[in-house]
């Protein structure tokens, strides 16, 4: 003879999901792995940033100092870092253009700001304000 055994509802209900206390705990441990790692995350993001707005005001830097030697004076401010790309209206030895592409904005979206003669015992400034303002060429 075939017995049938009949299913408890209650119990299969419970095989079928998850109880509302393991969502939670999950949910928490979720919460406490996010703490702990998005810090670390965000902080190598910020130093990236400044190691390429680093990068990139060097690399400004010795455009400019090709400027002075094809020309024979650095851009004024009034020309500015445009002078790089596009040669100034009067300038005969110009070899450009001294960068490969258009002047870039700093990682944070703002453009370079330069300043010539340069009040930092330099010929010239470089400046992006950055996240605090304080990434320069002197």
């Amino acid at each position: 003879m075939l017995t049938i055994k009949k299913r408890n509802p209650r119990r299969s209900r419970r095989s079928l999901g998850f109880t509302l206390l393991e969502l939670l705990v999950v949910m928490v441990i979720i919460g406490l792995l996010a703490g702990f790692v998005a810090p670390r995350y965000f902080a190598q993001v910020g130093k990236s940033r400044v190691k390429a707005a680093h990068a990139q005001i060097d690399a400004l830097d010795k455009a400019l100092e090709q400027f002075r030697l094809d020309v024979g004076r650095l851009p004024t401010t009034e020309e500015g870092l445009a002078a790089l790309n596009t040669a100034p209206s009067g300038v005969n030895n110009w070899e450009g253009p001294y960068l490969k592409k258009a002047v870039p904005l700093d990682p944070w979206g703002h453009p370079y700001l330069y300043a010539q003669p340069g009040t930092h015992q330099n010929d010239f400034d470089l400046l992006s304000y950055g996240r605090d303002g304080d990434i320069t060429n002197w």
